[in-house]
C-alpha cells in the first residue's frame, strides 16, 4: 500500500499546478515575447502599406521648363477672341511711330528718375520688350482689327528681374501720371499713364492703360494701348491691345487669361486646345 502524502506536500503540490495555469493563461493572452514581435512586425508592416497607398500631399511636380515648341504652342489663336481679329503673319515686326520721342525732363521737378521709367515705358512699347530682353524661348503672334491690334508674346525671364519689372510697371500710373515726350520731327505729345485691370490668373499680374495724343500728318492723333502682364513661374504672357480707334481693354483682358491658361497647359505636359475659329 503506497502512502498518502502529508498535508503540506498536497498544498505546495496545489500552489505549483496554479502557478503554471496562470502562466499558461497569461501566456495565451499577451501571445508572450515572440507573438508580441509577430505582432509588432505585422502591425509596422500594415502602417508601411497604408503609407504606400495613400497619395503624397503638399507636394506637386516641378513644371517643364518653357521651350521654343511650348512657347508656340501656348500663343492664343482666333478662336481665343471674340470680334474680328484676324491673324497677321508679321507681328513681331510691328512698330508705331507715335511711342517714338524723349520725355521732357522739366515735367518732372521732384525726381528725374521718373524721367527714366516713363522713357523705358515708351521704348518698351516700341520695340515691344517691355519686360526685357527674355532670358529663355519667346514667341510672338498679332491680331488685326480695323485700325486696331492685338499683340500677344509668351516667353522665359529671368525670375528676379521679372518681379523687378512687375514692380515697375505697378509704379507707372504714379511716376509716370502725365508727361510730355517730343517726337523726332519736333512735335510735342501728351502722355498719360493709368492702372488697368488684368484677370486673376497666373502667380502675378499687373496692367497699365497709356494714352498718347499729339499730330500725325497734321491731323490731331490719339494713341491709346491697354497691357496686360501675367507670370506663371518664370515665363510671363505680355498682351498689348489698342491703336487709333481707341483702347481694346476687354479684348486684352481676354486674350491674357486665355494665353495664361494656354502657357499653364504647356507648362503642365499637355497639348492646349486648338480652340478653332467659330463662324
Amino acid at each position: 500500500m503506497s502512502r498518502r502524502p502529508t498535508r503540506p506536500a498536497r498544498l505546495f503540490a496545489s500552489a505549483l499546478a496554479a502557478g503554471a495555469l496562470l502562466t499558461t493563461a497569461a501566456c495565451s493572452q499577451d501571445g508572450g515575447p515572440a507573438a508580441a514581435d509577430a505582432a509588432e512586425r505585422a502591425g509596422t508592416a500594415s502602417a508601411a502599406a497604408r503609407e504606400a497607398a495613400e497619395p503624397v500631399t503638399g507636394t506637386s511636380p516641378s513644371p517643364a521648363p518653357l521651350t521654343e515648341a511650348g512657347a508656340k504652342a501656348a500663343l492664343i489663336t482666333e478662336g481665343d477672341i471674340e470680334d474680328q481679329w484676324n491673324q497677321v503673319p508679321d507681328a513681331d515686326k510691328w512698330r508705331d511711330t507715335m511711342l517714338v520721342g524723349k520725355v521732357d525732363v522739366a515735367d518732372f521737378l521732384t525726381a528725374k528718375s521718373q524721367a527714366a521709367d516713363c522713357q523705358r515705358l515708351l521704348d518698351g512699347l516700341y520695340s515691344e520688350d517691355l519686360l526685357g530682353k527674355p532670358s529663355g524661348p519667346s514667341a510672338v503672334t498679332g491680331f488685326e482689327q480695323g485700325e486696331s491690334r492685338l499683340l500677344e508674346q509668351v516667353a522665359a525671364y529671368d525670375r528676379g528681374k521679372l518681379d523687378d519689372a512687375l514692380k515697375w510697371l505697378g509704379s507707372l500710373p504714379g511716376a509716370c501720371d502725365q508727361f510730355t515726350a517730343t517726337g523726332s520731327s519736333g512735335g510735342e505729345r501728351t502722355v498719360q499713364v493709368t492702372e488697368s485691370s488684368v484677370p486673376d490668373v497666373g502667380d502675378a499680374r499687373q496692367g497699365v492703360h497709356v494714352a498718347v495724343r499729339g499730330t500725325s500728318a497734321g491731323t490731331p492723333t490719339t494713341l491709346t494701348l491697354d497691357v496686360a502682364v501675367v507670370r506663371v513661374g518664370t515665363d510671363a504672357v505680355v498682351v498689348t491691345g489698342g491703336g487709333l480707334d481707341g483702347g481694346e481693354t476687354d479684348s486684352v483682358r481676354q486674350a491674357a487669361g486665355q494665353g495664361t491658361e494656354r502657357l499653364q497647359t504647356v507648362l503642365a505636359g499637355r497639348t492646349p486646345s486648338p480652340h478653332p475659329p467659330t463662324d
